[in-house]
């Protein structure tokens, strides 16, 4: 009986990934085709784009139960970098991708030593004060042109199609790597350490390290998503690169999404970008309606719309075995 429910599992998670790796390809065969709509193919990107955004966060507060609201620190610095390197540079973008992670990757390893020692929202706030304090240095910084920001000059510069593949591309990496995190020990150690910090201490994992490669990750994912999403708008100001509504974007999506969850955050972005463009008619109700969204999910689904799912499919699945029953 176990073998044929292992069986059954084996191949519906086959199946799974035939049908991941056929949308895949469809969606890099239409974004290299010219198939999709510049709208369709603009949404399409702020989805890839949030969807990293969300699990550099999920990995924090959801896997590791580090609750951060200062995310935007590493967008900000990746996106800057950016701009230093393309404008007063006059080099390529892809340096600058790659000095924007390594800049915040070496900012997270500064700060994590005092970090770690708060906890709860004391780390969270800390977090935000950090941001914070960048945002106010970049506005003083005149080398990257203070308050008035810095446009990003690329020679060609990239249009939307080059845009769109390098998200979908990001996109697919990390929830490859996140996948396979979550399957192996330190992601094992992660939850533990998440649930029950001095357990997970007493059978030998070191909170310090994991915390710290956790850490690191999430700045280095953070910093990758901002670079690409300043590319996409061609120019960075202090209020923008370090906004804290980078983060508070994240949360909702993990909130929505599921925590916990590699496929949450996939679920919150797709939701949270269509109420975005819903909304965008409607700005004095934006927020409000973010809220009552996030609100209702906490109520009625606290575990986030991921943990719902198979539950919703357990559900309909008694249903029809009581229909086929009634029936015979």
């Amino acid at each position: 009986m176990k073998s044929g429910k292992k069986g059954h599992e084996k191949r519906r998670f086959g199946i799974g990934s035939l049908l991941l790796a056929a949308l895949c390809a469809f969606l890099f065969a239409a974004g290299f085709g010219g198939i999709l709509s510049t709208n369709v193919m603009r949404y399409l990107m702020q989805i890839f784009l949030y969807i990293c955004l969300g699990e550099a966060w999920n990995l924090l507060g959801g896997f590791a139960g580090m609750t951060s609201l200062g995310q935007q620190l590493y967008v900000g610095i990746a996106g800057y970098s950016v701009a230093v390197v393309t404008t007063l540079w006059h080099m390529p973008f892809l340096p600058g991708i790659l000095l924007g992670m390594l800049v915040s990757m070496l900012v997270a390893a500064l700060l994590s030593p005092a970090l770690f020692r708060m906890k709860g929202m004391y780390f969270a706030i800390a977090t935000w004060i950090a941001a914070e304090a960048a945002q106010k240095i970049f506005l003083d910084w005149k080398y990257v042109g203070q308050g008035a920001g810095m446009t990003i000059r690329i020679v060609p510069y990239p249009d939307l199609s080059k845009i769109y593949i390098m998200s979908l591309v990001l996109c697919i990496l990390v929830l490859l790597l996140l996948s396979k995190l979550m399957r192996s020990k330190i992601g094992l150690g992660l939850m533990a350490m998440r649930d029950h910090p001095t357990a997970a201490s007493t059978i030998g994992v070191n909170l310090f390290r994991t915390r710290f490669l956790v850490y690191e990750a999430a700045a280095a994912l953070s910093a990758l998503t901002g670079a690409v999403f300043f590319i996409n708008k061609g120019v960075i100001y202090p209020e923008s690169g370090f906004s804290v509504s980078w983060t508070v974007s994240a949360v909702f999506i993990g909130i929505i999404g599921g925590t916990g969850t590699v496929e949450g955050p996939v679920i919150g972005a797709v939701i949270y970008v269509l109420l975005q463009e819903v909304l965008a008619h409607y700005p004095a109700w934006s927020n409000i309606m973010m809220g009552v969204t996030t609100i209702m999910v906490i109520c009625f689904m606290p575990g986030g719309i991921a943990r719902k799912i198979p539950e919703v499919i357990r559900w309909a699945r008694r249903g029809r075995l009581k229909g086929r029953e009634q029936a015979e």
